[in-house]
C-alpha cells in the first residue's frame, strides 16, 4: 500500500485528478475522392443525352410511380 502525505489527497479532493492522452498517432492519409458527375441532376434525368442515362432515368420514373394510385 502506497503511503501518501494528508496534502496530496487533500490536493486530489479539492483540485481533481487530470489524466493525460498518451501519445498522438499519426493520421491515415485519406484516399483521394472519385469525381463522379453520377449524381449530377443532368445525368439522373437523362438530360445531356445519353441513351443509358435516358434509360435509367425512365427505370427511376417507373420505380418512382410504381405505388402511386
Amino acid at each position: 500500500m502506497a503511503n501518501f502525505a494528508g496534502d496530496d489527497i487533500d490536493a486530489v479532493i479539492m483540485g481533481g485528478i487530470t489524466f493525460k492522452g498518451g501519445p498522438k498517432r499519426e493520421k491515415r492519409p485519406e484516399p483521394e475522392k472519385v469525381k463522379t458527375k453520377a449524381k449530377k441532376k443532368q445525368y439522373i434525368t437523362g438530360a445531356h443525352g445519353s441513351g443509358a442515362a435516358k434509360k435509367k432515368a425512365d427505370i427511376r420514373a417507373r420505380r418512382a410511380n410504381r405505388h402511386k394510385k
